[in-house]
């Protein structure tokens, strides 16, 4: 093993095609190599108001794509944020390491809170010290980061380091991003310059992991490109970006590489190559939906799941927190 990773997803329901070539087909190929800790973060869903049904529902939903996307549980420790309560203990640990300065500057509070700010919740601006404790309870080396959470993980560096530094102890590892490659960022089907999203009011814009077939090729079929050619070069793809976006999804879904793409399509017209798009994004994305509306239906089997994760989660960060406090002279 290389070492130990660390990843936590939301449960925002209606995972996509952005989610599973963004992060979850690259988690569940870690699993190769890595030990591998994965986690529905469902205190961070809570940063803004949620109804019970909603946080019920969106979790058993997560948890149910990423074992039909590939995570496999007897692998890997899968659970839900909230049953590990060292997750919330340990990240008031780092409310009191962490500087103001070091939130301040955090830009992703700044964008989700808006001109609205002194509305927003004190746990969406102190998300990254919970962030933090999520990865270093486990004592995680590696972090697989988007572009929207690098500064977190940059965060997350600073308080281990800032901690290790007041007890004189190289206790905390120094977690590295896990970076992966051109489909990490798959933007909408209808804006090349957006990222695809759940958020967008056109169901067009995304394939979400529970379409059908028949509703996956009528999106790809209406997804905006160009009228040109397709390139033999990357060089001509730069200011083509739903063009660059559809050449992308397919490299991600049939692990080519972009260049090989273009060279299979190049010259060829998109009512070539979206059809061919269409049955590859089915091949690749039936199954997954099969089995997943299959757990959808099974929800006392998550719930065991969860659950198992969960005492398999205390295990590794009840030992953590304990060091933690026995460090800072608790008496326990």
């Amino acid at each position: 093993m290389k070492g130990r990773i660390f990843s936590g997803v939301q449960p925002t329901g209606n995972l996509h095609l952005g989610n599973y070539l963004g992060a979850i087909k690259n988690w569940a190929d870690l699993q190769k190599d890595f030990e591998c800790i994965y986690c529905v973060v469902d205190l961070h869903a809570v940063t803004v108001q949620r109804t019970p049904e909603e946080l019920k529902s969106d979790t058993f939903e997560v948890v149910a794509g990423l074992i039909a996307s590939g995570i496999d549980p007897e692998k890997s420790i899968l659970f839900n944020q909230s049953q590990v309560t060292h997750h919330s203990e340990l990240a008031w640990i780092f409310n009191c390491t962490a500087k103001l300065g070091w939130l301040n500057r955090m830009t992703q509070f700044k964008e989700k809170a808006g001109k609205n700010r002194e509305n927003a919740s004190v746990g969406l601006y102190v998300y990254p010290t919970l962030m933090a404790a999520d990865i270093l309870a486990y004592k995680a080396t590696h972090v697989p980061v988007g572009e929207d959470q690098k500064q977190h993980l940059e965060l997350t560096r600073d308080i281990a380091l800032a901690f290790n530094s007041s007890y004189e102890l190289d206790f905390f590892p120094l977690p590295e991003p896990q970076i992966f490659g051109s489909a990490s960022r798959v933007m909408s089907l209808r804006n090349g310059l957006s990222k695809m999203s759940k958020s967008d009011v056109s169901e067009y814009s995304r394939i979400n992991l529970k379409d059908t077939a028949t509703e996956i090729g009528l999106k790809l079929k209406k997804a905006k490109s160009d009228s040109n050619p397709i390139p033999f070069s990357k060089e001509e793809l730069k200011d083509r970006p739903e063009a660059s976006n559809l050449i992308g999804i397919y490299a991600a879904l049939s692990k080519k590489s972009e260049k090989e793409v273009l060279n299979e399509f190049g010259g060829k017209g998109f009512g070539v190559f979206k059809p061919a798009l269409a049955d590859l994004a089915v091949s690749v994305l039936e199954p997954i939906n099969t089995e997943l509306v299959k757990l959808l239906d099974d929800k006392s089997y998550l719930k065991m799941i969860l659950n198992n994760g969960s005492e398999k989660a205390k295990d590794i960060s009840s030992k953590v927190l304990s060091d933690v406090y026995k460090i800072m002279g608790f008496i326990r």
